[in-house]
């Protein structure tokens, strides 16, 4: 399998937040590097063009675009 990250991805499990215009839902990132993070979400779901993801434990905040999603997981890029 060809790897075509631009930084190392680390293994996380830590609940995040997936908010746009004034609201949002819950999710779990699973994975996290430099550019971007893999997420969990409860079920299919239709994501705005960008949008903020919030990882209270690590006081974080990054604006994503998806990039890929199937089912319930979604791959986003930090802008």
């Amino acid at each position: 399998m060809i790897e075509r990250r631009g930084s190392p991805r680390q293994r996380v499990y830590k609940r995040g937040t997936i908010a746009f215009n004034g609201g949002g839902f819950d999710c779990t990132v699973r994975n996290l590097s430099d550019g971007g993070a893999r997420i969990d979400v409860e079920g299919p779901v239709r994501l705005p063009e960008h949008f903020m993801l919030v990882i209270e434990s690590d006081r974080v905040m990054h604006r994503c675009r998806p990039i890929w999603s199937s089912a319930q997981r979604v791959g986003v890029a930090f802008e």
